[in-house]
This record gives C-alpha cells, sequence and structure tokens, in this order.
C-alpha cells in the first residue's frame, strides 16, 4: 500500500474530495493551521498501481500537478481499498520507479569496490572450476543499479538517468575486466596456479567464451525480470543476481584471456559480455513500455512523429549491435570448437606407445589467414623430447589426425624442447 499526503487549496478541496469519492477511497483531511495559508493536508492510502492513475484525475480536475506531495511506503491500511484502481496490473507509479531506480545506485566507492571484489572473486571461481563461487561473485554484485537505471531513463525520457546508467555500466564492466586481469596476472606470477593449465578446457570458462543462443537468451531474461522486479512491488535483490550473471563471470573471463595472453579467449567472453549488455538494457527499456510506463510528455501513451524519431537511433542501434555481435559470436563458437577438436586430436596421438616420452608444452590454434571461403587455420604444437631423440613422422602424423578432427585442411606446425635429465 502507498500513503498519499497531498496539499490543496481551499479552493481546490472540494474538486479532490470528488475525484476521491468518485473511487470510493476513505480520506482525511486536515486544515492547515501556520503559515497563514488557506489549504489542507489530505491524506488517503492506495494500491502502488493506483498512484499515477489518482494523480492524473488530480490533474484532470484542474489541481496543480507541481503541488506538494508525499507517496509513502505503508505496510497496511484498514480497510484495504484495492478497489481503488480497475488496473489488473501490480506495478508502481512513475515517480515511484524513478526513486527505486536512483536508490539502487550505491555510492561510488561502494560501487567500483564491490565490483572489484565480484570480479575477483569471479575470477577464482573460473580458474577453480566451481560453480559455487561464481555463484557467490553474482550475489555481490552491484551491476543490478546502473542497469535499470538506464533502463527506467530510456523508458520516462530522462536525460540525466540515462547519462548515469549508461556511464556507471561502461565504467562498471571496465573496473571489472581490469581487476580480473590484474588478478590473473597476480597468480600467474606468484605461481598460484599451474604452469601447464589450459585456461580453455577449464569448463567455467569455455561456458564463457563460446557465446550462442543459449547465453543470449540469458542476457534477454535477465534484462526483462529485472524491469518486472523494479516495477512491481516484488523485491529485486534476487534479479539483481541474475543480470550480474549474464555480466560479471563474462567479464572475468576476458579478464582471464588477456592475463594468460589468449585473444580467443578475451574475443569471445567480450563478445558475450557486451551482447548480454545490449540485451539487458533493450529487454529491460521494452518490458517498462510493455508495463505501460511512458514519458511524462507522450499523450495517449504513444509518441509523437517528432519523439518517436528521437527514440529510432537508440533502439536501431541496439539492434545492429546485437545483430553484429550475434554473428561475430558464431565465428568465436566455431573457433573454439576446432581449438577443442585439435587439442583432442593431439592427445590422442601423443598418447600412442611410441610417443610415450614425449611432453605436451602447448597446443596453439590461430587464424593463418582469411579468405572468402574459409578461414585457414595453424596449428602450432611444442613438445620436450628426451635429448637425442628424433621423430621424423611426428608432424605427417599429427597433421593427418588434426585435419580429420576438423575436417579441413589446417597447417601443422611442431616444436621439439630437448630436455636433459642427470
Amino acid at each position: 500500500m502507498r500513503l498519499i499526503q497531498l496539499r490543496v487549496e481551499d479552493g481546490e478541496l472540494e474538486a479532490a474530495r470528488d475525484v476521491l469519492d468518485e473511487r470510493g477511497i476513505r480520506y482525511v483531511s486536515t486544515d492547515e493551521q501556520h503559515n497563514g495559508s488557506d489549504g489542507a493536508l489530505v491524506q488517503f492510502p492506495i494500491p502502488p498501481e493506483a498512484v499515477d492513475e489518482v494523480f492524473d484525475d488530480f490533474e484532470a480536475a484542474g489541481l496543480d500537478d507541481d503541488r506538494y506531495a508525499v507517496v509513502a511506503r505503508a505496510e497496511t491500511a484498514r480497510p484495504d481499498h484495492s478497489e481503488a484502481t480497475d488496473a489488473h496490473e501490480d506495478r508502481i507509479s512513475h515517480e515511484e520507479l524513478r526513486g527505486r531506480a536512483v536508490g539502487m545506485n550505491p555510492g561510488v566507492v561502494t560501487y567500483y569496490g564491490m565490483t572489484v571484489l565480484s570480479a575477483v572473486v569471479a575470477t577464482a571461481g573460473l580458474l577453480l572450476d566451481s560453480p559455487a563461487v561464481v555463484v557467490g561473485s553474482m550475489v555481490i554484485a552491484p551491476q543490478v543499479g546502473s542497469a535499470l537505471t538506464a533502463a527506467v531513463g530510456t523508458t520516462l525520457d530522462d536525460r540525466a538517468l540515462v547519462r548515469e546508467g549508461f556511464r556507471d555500466q561502461l565504467m562498471g564492466l571496465f573496473v571489472a575486466i581490469a581487476g580480473a586481469a590484474a588478478f590473473g596476472f597476480l597468480l600467474r606470477r606468484a605461481g598460484f596456479v599451474p604452469a601447464q593449465l589450459r585456461v580453455t578446457t577449464v569448463q567455467q570458462i569455455a561456458h564463457r567464451i563460446s557465446p550462442g543462443f543459449l547465453s543470449l537468451a540469458v542476457g534477454l531474461c535477465a534484462g526483462a525480470a529485472g524491469a518486472v522486479g523494479l516495477a512491481t512491488a516484488l523485491p529485486v535483490s534476487l534479479v539483481g543476481v541474475m543480470i550480474a550473471a549474464a555480466l560479471i563471470p563474462a567479464a572475468a573471463a576476458v579478464g582471464v584471456g588477456i592475463a594468460w595472453q589468449l585473444p580467443a579467449v578475451a574475443l569471445g567472453a567480450g563478445i558475450l559480455l557486451v551482447v548480454n549488455a545490449a540485451s539487458i538494457n533493450l529487454t529491460g527499456v521494452l518490458t517498462l513500455w510493455g508495463l505501460g510506463f511512458r514519458p511524462d510528455d507522450w499523450e495517449s501513451g504513444w509518441p509523437s512523429p517528432g519523439q518517436a524519431r528521437q527514440y529510432a537511433p537508440t533502439v536501431a542501434a541496439l539492434l545492429v549491435l546485437l545483430a553484429v555481435f550475434a554473428g561475430a559470436s558464431s565465428v568465436t563458437a566455431q573457433q573454439m570448437q576446432v581449438e577443442v577438436a585439435v587439442n583432442d586430436a593431439v592427445e590422442e596421438t601423443l598418447s600412442e606407445e611410441r610417443y610415450r616420452a614425449l611432453g605436451v608444452r602447448s597446443v596453439q590454434t590461430r587464424f593463418a589467414g582469411v579468405s572468402v571461403y574459409r578461414l585457414d587455420r595453424r596449428v602450432t604444437v611444442t613438445v620436450s623430447r628426451p635429448d637425442g631423440e628424433s621423430y621424423p613422422r611426428l608432424v605427417a602424423r599429427l597433421g593427418r589426425a588434426v585435419n580429420d578432427a576438423i575436417e579441413e585442411p589446417a597447417a601443422v606446425e611442431v616444436v621439439f624442447v630437448d630436455r636433459q635429465s642427470r
């Protein structure tokens, strides 16, 4: 329930009472006793979804819409006038939506501090291949406030909220990537992770570097759920975890790719991050529109031709961004599938008895060139061998295994590193 406190002049009191009586709302009016002014303070409880309608009726009845008014939260009211509105939606008012969005954004120190902490925890969870730790990073991430602030600002045509929301989103994700990369460099230099660790084979990382439709669906649903949670009387704390799930692990995976100097990992996770961020903003705006929220200057709930043209570039840019990165994600997913197939083929070949003395140092699969019809690839396998031993047929053997695995031609080279023991 919401408790409305509205100041009206004596000449407008009768019109205000008519509006409330027509809707069957019980109220209390108190005459002002100071400042020598003629007026009264009218108080009444109504459901959250009725706030906008009642204020619209006041304005239609001739009451000034720029008067003193307070909308407060009330735990209960006796009797409960749920019949005060004919709306079937459980949504809050425009002003309360704006206030909740602003209130969800923490201070600068808290926002960026918690962003760094969540990125570090997410990086640890990815490298440990621990879903529980990754979920923990989502719980403490503060990204829900900036994402929903941008969506509310776009929906209500509030330029200040739009600037604040998108600025905090961009800076927050940049800080998350930087924090994850710095933590990854520290882990590698200090030797806290095995030197032979291949991050592309870690399941929690592999999920974030091969984006596809299912990954895109996470971002779309996160934005819609966040908007519904914000626009109704529902709590948004759990919705914040959903939005963080679409952003923070992907940002941490980008940092891991930078720290391990793996462009394919950073690119794949970066595509997922951008696609999810765009999806959250787009579906957040569309959901708020679907719930009936509009800028105050839109008559009949729809924009004028000039206002529609004002929104068109933003919507078109988001759609083009989603289309471009969705196409790029398919290329990245294909590359990651090739890398997995190549690694499996190399491991299977070197597991043969004649190659038991060899040790795999690294397997790198990269683009050697791009033609009109295919992506040319080059595979470099670095192995250690006993000093003085030679394997002249290994290159041909690996070449056949790799080409059969990926079902397309690839240039294969083998780099030998001699080892000695005493």
